[in-house]
Protein backbone atom coordinates (compact mmCIF):
# COMPACT_ATOMS: atom_id res chain seq x y z
CA UNK A 1 0.00 0.00 0.00
CA UNK A 2 1.42 3.69 -0.93
CA UNK A 3 1.58 6.54 0.90
CA UNK A 4 -2.42 8.16 1.81
CA UNK A 5 -3.53 11.20 0.68
CA UNK A 6 -4.14 13.47 3.98
CA UNK A 7 -7.09 15.91 4.60
CA UNK A 8 -6.81 18.66 7.21
CA UNK A 9 -9.70 20.25 8.47
CA UNK A 10 -8.76 23.19 9.47
CA UNK A 11 -5.31 24.53 9.42
CA UNK A 12 -4.90 26.51 12.65
CA UNK A 13 -2.12 26.79 14.75
CA UNK A 14 -1.79 23.46 15.89
CA UNK A 15 -4.05 21.74 12.52
CA UNK A 16 -1.25 23.24 10.19
CA UNK A 17 1.76 22.19 12.09
CA UNK A 18 -0.07 18.85 12.58
CA UNK A 19 -0.42 18.26 9.01
CA UNK A 20 3.00 19.16 8.11
CA UNK A 21 3.97 16.80 10.40
CA UNK A 22 2.06 14.33 8.47
CA UNK A 23 2.93 15.07 5.00
CA UNK A 24 6.44 13.54 5.74
CA UNK A 25 4.98 9.87 5.71
CA UNK A 26 1.50 10.87 3.04
CA UNK A 27 2.18 11.32 -0.57
CA UNK A 28 0.25 15.26 -0.69
CA UNK A 29 -2.11 16.84 2.39
CA UNK A 30 -5.08 18.83 1.43
CA UNK A 31 -6.85 21.60 2.92
CA UNK A 32 -10.22 23.23 1.65
CA UNK A 33 -9.77 27.16 1.12
CA UNK A 34 -13.45 27.72 1.31
CA UNK A 35 -14.91 30.63 3.64
CA UNK A 36 -11.02 30.45 5.03
CA UNK A 37 -9.33 33.38 6.34
CA UNK A 38 -5.88 34.82 4.38
CA UNK A 39 -4.31 33.98 7.31
CA UNK A 40 -4.94 30.27 7.10
CA UNK A 41 -4.25 30.65 3.13
CA UNK A 42 -0.81 32.14 4.19
CA UNK A 43 -0.44 29.97 7.40
CA UNK A 44 -1.33 26.69 4.80
CA UNK A 45 1.40 27.43 2.20
CA UNK A 46 4.17 28.35 5.10
CA UNK A 47 3.55 24.85 6.05
CA UNK A 48 3.36 23.16 2.33
CA UNK A 49 -0.30 22.25 2.72
CA UNK A 50 -1.81 21.68 -0.63
CA UNK A 51 -5.69 23.83 -1.19
CA UNK A 52 -8.70 22.38 -2.71
CA UNK A 53 -11.40 24.82 -3.41
CA UNK A 54 -14.23 21.98 -1.89
CA UNK A 55 -14.83 20.19 1.35
CA UNK A 56 -16.16 17.58 -1.55
CA UNK A 57 -13.21 17.31 -3.39
CA UNK A 58 -11.00 16.90 -0.54
CA UNK A 59 -12.95 14.09 1.07
CA UNK A 60 -13.14 12.26 -2.10
CA UNK A 61 -9.31 12.34 -2.50
CA UNK A 62 -8.55 11.57 0.91
CA UNK A 63 -7.62 8.43 2.90
CA UNK A 64 -6.98 10.03 6.10
CA UNK A 65 -9.11 13.60 7.30
CA UNK A 66 -7.86 14.58 10.37
CA UNK A 67 -10.03 17.41 12.32
CA UNK A 68 -8.35 19.96 14.49
CA UNK A 69 -10.84 22.97 14.88
CA UNK A 70 -12.59 25.37 17.94
CA UNK A 71 -14.44 22.61 19.96
CA UNK A 72 -17.65 24.65 19.11
CA UNK A 73 -17.21 23.47 15.20
CA UNK A 74 -16.73 20.02 15.63
CA UNK A 75 -20.09 18.48 15.51
CA UNK A 76 -21.42 20.70 12.51
CA UNK A 77 -17.90 19.82 10.72
CA UNK A 78 -18.20 15.79 11.11
CA UNK A 79 -22.01 16.21 10.03
CA UNK A 80 -21.04 18.19 7.06
CA UNK A 81 -18.09 14.80 6.46
CA UNK A 82 -21.26 12.29 7.18
CA UNK A 83 -23.39 13.93 4.43
CA UNK A 84 -20.62 13.38 1.91
CA UNK A 85 -20.16 9.54 2.53
CA UNK A 86 -16.59 9.65 3.25
CA UNK A 87 -15.53 5.92 3.93
CA UNK A 88 -11.75 6.56 5.14
CA UNK A 89 -10.46 6.98 8.52
CA UNK A 90 -11.60 9.92 10.63
CA UNK A 91 -9.49 11.24 13.11
CA UNK A 92 -11.46 13.38 15.53
CA UNK A 93 -8.42 15.00 17.43
CA UNK A 94 -10.61 17.84 18.86
CA UNK A 95 -10.65 18.45 22.43
CA UNK A 96 -14.21 17.71 22.89
CA UNK A 97 -15.85 15.80 25.81
CA UNK A 98 -16.17 11.43 24.96
CA UNK A 99 -20.26 11.77 24.73
CA UNK A 100 -19.39 13.92 21.82
CA UNK A 101 -16.69 12.15 20.14
CA UNK A 102 -18.83 8.63 20.99
CA UNK A 103 -21.76 10.85 18.78
CA UNK A 104 -19.32 11.65 16.08
CA UNK A 105 -18.26 7.77 15.75
CA UNK A 106 -22.13 6.94 15.33
CA UNK A 107 -22.85 9.69 12.71
CA UNK A 108 -19.53 8.89 10.89
CA UNK A 109 -20.07 4.74 10.87
CA UNK A 110 -20.06 2.35 9.17
CA UNK A 111 -19.10 4.09 6.50
CA UNK A 112 -16.08 5.85 8.13
CA UNK A 113 -13.16 4.25 10.64
CA UNK A 114 -12.97 6.94 12.87
CA UNK A 115 -10.60 7.48 15.66
CA UNK A 116 -10.47 9.50 19.06
CA UNK A 117 -7.72 11.72 19.06
CA UNK A 118 -6.30 14.15 21.84
CA UNK A 119 -3.28 16.41 21.42
CA UNK A 120 -1.28 17.14 24.83
CA UNK A 121 1.69 20.10 24.61
CA UNK A 122 2.44 22.40 22.14
CA UNK A 123 2.15 22.80 18.06
CA UNK A 124 4.99 20.19 16.92
CA UNK A 125 7.45 23.81 15.69
CA UNK A 126 10.46 25.24 17.17
CA UNK A 127 11.71 21.30 18.66
CA UNK A 128 8.24 20.86 20.38
CA UNK A 129 7.25 17.55 20.61
CA UNK A 130 3.54 16.61 21.35
CA UNK A 131 1.69 13.74 21.97
CA UNK A 132 -1.55 12.69 20.07
CA UNK A 133 -3.11 10.31 22.06
CA UNK A 134 -5.39 7.67 20.04
CA UNK A 135 -8.01 5.24 20.90
CA UNK A 136 -10.01 3.70 18.41
CA UNK A 137 -9.84 -0.11 16.24
CA UNK A 138 -6.36 -1.28 16.50
CA UNK A 139 -6.21 -1.41 11.69
CA UNK A 140 -7.18 2.53 12.58
CA UNK A 141 -5.12 3.77 15.09
CA UNK A 142 -2.04 2.12 13.58
CA UNK A 143 -2.64 3.53 9.88
CA UNK A 144 -2.35 6.78 12.47
CA UNK A 145 0.68 5.87 13.99
CA UNK A 146 2.43 5.04 10.73
CA UNK A 147 1.42 8.63 9.20
CA UNK A 148 3.35 9.95 12.28
CA UNK A 149 6.30 7.81 12.24
CA UNK A 150 9.62 9.87 12.64
CA UNK A 151 7.92 13.03 13.10
CA UNK A 152 8.07 15.51 16.07
CA UNK A 153 4.45 14.60 16.78
CA UNK A 154 4.70 11.00 18.80
CA UNK A 155 2.34 9.00 19.30
CA UNK A 156 0.68 6.57 22.00
CA UNK A 157 -2.70 4.21 21.69
CA UNK A 158 -4.87 3.61 24.41
CA UNK A 159 -7.01 1.04 23.75
CA UNK A 160 -10.25 0.60 21.36
CA UNK A 161 -12.50 2.48 23.30
CA UNK A 162 -13.57 5.50 21.79
CA UNK A 163 -13.28 8.46 23.92
CA UNK A 164 -10.52 7.78 26.28
CA UNK A 165 -8.41 9.92 24.44
CA UNK A 166 -10.29 12.57 24.36
CA UNK A 167 -10.73 11.96 27.85
CA UNK A 168 -7.10 12.12 28.88
CA UNK A 169 -6.71 15.45 26.72
CA UNK A 170 -9.37 16.99 29.18
CA UNK A 171 -8.15 15.68 32.13
CA UNK A 172 -4.47 17.31 31.40
CA UNK A 173 -6.16 20.19 29.97
CA UNK A 174 -8.53 20.81 32.59
CA UNK A 175 -5.37 20.93 35.68
CA UNK A 176 -3.19 22.80 33.57
CA UNK A 177 -5.16 25.35 31.93
CA UNK A 178 -7.00 25.88 35.34
CA UNK A 179 -4.00 25.99 37.30
CA UNK A 180 -2.69 29.30 35.05
CA UNK A 181 -5.99 30.97 35.80
CA UNK A 182 -5.12 30.71 39.23
CA UNK A 183 -2.31 31.71 39.11
CA UNK A 184 -4.20 35.03 37.40
CA UNK A 185 -5.81 35.41 40.21
CA UNK A 186 -3.33 35.10 42.80
CA UNK A 187 -0.76 37.47 41.52
CA UNK A 188 -3.96 39.61 40.06
CA UNK A 189 -4.81 39.66 44.26
CA UNK A 190 -0.97 40.29 44.88
CA UNK A 191 -0.38 43.49 42.92
CA UNK A 192 -3.60 45.07 43.89
CA UNK A 193 -2.38 44.99 47.55
CA UNK A 194 0.75 45.95 46.33
CA UNK A 195 2.36 42.69 47.23
CA UNK A 196 3.02 40.93 43.91
CA UNK A 197 6.77 41.13 44.00
CA UNK A 198 7.24 39.49 47.34
CA UNK A 199 4.27 36.85 46.07
CA UNK A 200 6.66 35.81 43.62
CA UNK A 201 9.60 35.31 45.60
CA UNK A 202 7.69 33.20 47.60
CA UNK A 203 6.55 31.34 44.30
CA UNK A 204 10.12 30.95 43.34
CA UNK A 205 11.46 29.24 46.20
CA UNK A 206 9.37 25.88 44.82
CA UNK A 207 10.40 25.61 41.39
CA UNK A 208 7.89 23.24 40.91
CA UNK A 209 5.11 26.17 40.64
CA UNK A 210 3.10 28.02 37.87
CA UNK A 211 3.06 31.00 40.49
CA UNK A 212 7.07 31.39 39.99
CA UNK A 213 6.10 32.03 36.33
CA UNK A 214 3.60 35.05 36.68
CA UNK A 215 4.59 36.05 32.92
CA UNK A 216 2.97 33.35 31.46
CA UNK A 217 -0.07 35.37 32.13
CA UNK A 218 -0.04 37.22 29.38
CA UNK A 219 0.32 34.04 27.16
CA UNK A 220 -3.27 32.37 29.36
CA UNK A 221 -4.71 35.70 28.28
CA UNK A 222 -4.19 35.08 24.60
CA UNK A 223 -5.16 31.92 24.24
CA UNK A 224 -8.10 32.67 26.85
CA UNK A 225 -10.80 32.20 23.58
CA UNK A 226 -9.15 28.84 22.62
CA UNK A 227 -9.05 27.64 26.74
CA UNK A 228 -12.27 28.43 27.70
CA UNK A 229 -14.36 26.33 25.07
CA UNK A 230 -12.02 23.69 25.98
CA UNK A 231 -12.70 23.82 29.90
CA UNK A 232 -16.20 24.42 28.47
CA UNK A 233 -16.00 20.29 27.38
CA UNK A 234 -14.19 19.48 30.31
CA UNK A 235 -16.37 20.70 32.90
CA UNK A 236 -19.20 18.54 30.80
CA UNK A 237 -16.91 15.62 31.08
CA UNK A 238 -16.71 16.13 34.59
CA UNK A 239 -20.73 16.60 35.48
CA UNK A 240 -20.73 13.05 32.83
CA UNK A 241 -19.09 11.57 35.39
CA UNK A 242 -20.62 12.18 38.26
CA UNK A 243 -18.16 14.87 39.45
CA UNK A 244 -18.66 18.47 40.68
CA UNK A 245 -17.83 20.73 37.47
CA UNK A 246 -18.21 24.40 39.15
CA UNK A 247 -14.59 25.11 39.03
CA UNK A 248 -14.10 24.31 35.40
CA UNK A 249 -17.06 26.80 34.89
CA UNK A 250 -15.31 29.71 37.43
CA UNK A 251 -12.18 29.39 35.17
CA UNK A 252 -13.86 29.76 32.29
CA UNK A 253 -16.13 32.79 33.12
CA UNK A 254 -12.83 34.12 34.48
CA UNK A 255 -10.88 33.52 30.90
CA UNK A 256 -14.09 35.26 29.48
CA UNK A 257 -12.15 38.50 30.20
CA UNK A 258 -9.55 38.11 27.97
CA UNK A 259 -11.99 36.85 25.16
CA UNK A 260 -10.60 39.70 22.94
CA UNK A 261 -7.50 39.79 23.69
CA UNK A 262 -7.37 36.87 20.84
CA UNK A 263 -3.43 35.65 19.83
CA UNK A 264 -2.49 38.94 21.23
CA UNK A 265 1.53 38.38 21.06
CA UNK A 266 1.90 42.40 22.14
CA UNK A 267 -0.24 41.76 25.21
CA UNK A 268 1.97 42.49 28.47
CA UNK A 269 1.39 41.19 32.05
CA UNK A 270 0.27 44.65 32.52
CA UNK A 271 -2.30 44.57 30.51
CA UNK A 272 -3.27 40.90 31.32
CA UNK A 273 -3.83 42.28 34.82
CA UNK A 274 -5.67 44.87 33.59
CA UNK A 275 -7.84 43.55 31.91
CA UNK A 276 -8.65 41.09 34.34
CA UNK A 277 -9.33 43.52 36.90
CA UNK A 278 -11.22 46.13 34.48
CA UNK A 279 -13.27 44.05 32.26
Amino acid sequence: MGQPTVGILHPGSMGAAVAACAATNASVVLWCELGRSTTSVERAARFGLTPVATLAELLDRSDIVISLCPPAAAEDLARDVAGRRFAGAYVEANAINPTRVQRIAALLGPEAAVVDGGVVGSPPVGGKTPTLYLSGPADTTGRVEALFAGTAVRTAVLGPEIGKASALKLSYASFQKTSRVLVALAVGMAREYGVHEELVKVASKRIDSYLSEPQYIATTAARAWRWGPELDEAADALAAAGLPPEMLHAAVSTLARWNDAKDDSELTLTDALDRLAQP
